[in-house]
């Protein structure tokens, strides 16, 4: 069930001068929130920004008897609202609307589960290793970046178990090249027989190459499709996303109550 509250800042963690993640304090969102889903942020009671933004769930906070207490949100300062997002203060309020969406449908054990990131695309994968690793599957996060330095979190998901493979791309750690460079080689290593998903989140053009590799490879995927949108509630319809239908037709989708996230084989990128 999603709520729509003034949600408490309760920290933020600059990571660089561009990227952070923000801690709200939202314990009815925190209780419902699945791995992918989202949340519409406000942080502005102005005009400036009209609209709410939509983030991806980064980690669930709790406090300290372990119940859930709030939401933290992976954030690249590139407008307004997500320079409101860098700026904002422990003790001010935001309004948040969450969580919305379609989320990862998780495997269970023996399965692999492949997560494969670039950017900000990371921010749904550390909920959703907690939630792979409670059902018995070790996650591979596969991640991309320009430069070592915009390799954000990894002490975190090595503590949660998942096994890194890393990409940059001026080489500066892990192979060089998109994150589609490891992630190939993982593909073509594997047994036809062994059961893997692979999920993915992050620019479109990455989420594309990922698709095709995966199909290319007879392995299933899930993608957390990036895309602008105004209301997160399907009222704009400013976040379609073409898909194909089980008849073969094809038609449009709204990111925000469809997906975000998608089947890879579903999704018509031409």
């Amino acid at each position: 069930m999603k709520a729509d509250v003034d949600a408490i800042v309760l920290s933020n963690t600059r990571l660089s001068p561009h990227y952070n993640v923000l801690a709200l304090e939202a314990p009815g969102i925190a209780r419902e929130v699945e791995p992918g889903q989202f949340v519409m942020l406000k942080t502005s009671a102005w005009d400036a920004p009209l609209l709410r933004r939509p983030y991806s769930v980064f980690e669930i906070v709790r406090d300290e008897a372990g119940q859930p207490l709030g939401v933290s949100v992976l954030s690249k300062r590139v407008g307004t609202g997500s320079q409101q997002v860098y700026d904002a203060a422990p003790g001010q309020r935001i309004a948040c609307l969450g969580p919305l969406g379609r989320p990862f449908e998780a495997v269970d054990a023996p399965a692999a589960a492949w997560m494969v990131a670039g950017g900000v695309g990371l921010a749904p994968f550390a909920t959703l290793a907690v939630v792979l690793r409670r059902r018995g599957v070790a996650p591979t996060l596969f991640y991309g970046a320009r430069s070592a330095a915009e390799l954000f979190c990894l002490d975190l998901f090595t503590s949660l178990g998942v096994r890194l493979e890393l990409a940059t791309e001026d080489g500066s750690r892990g192979d060089r090249g998109r994150v589609t460079v490891p992630l190939q080689r993982a593909l073509a290593a594997t047994p036809a027989g062994s059961p893997v998903m692979v999920y993915a989140c992050g620019p479109e053009a990455m989420l594309k190459a990922v698709a095709l590799l995966a199909r290319h490879y007879a392995r299933p995927s899930q993608l957390a499709m990036e895309r602008l949108m105004g209301c997160g509630l399907g009222g704009c319809y400013s976040c379609v996303v073409r898909v194909r239908g089980e008849n073969g037709a094809t038609h449009y989708a709204r990111a925000c109550l469809d997906g975000p996230v998608f089947r890879g084989d579903e999704i018509v990128w031409d």
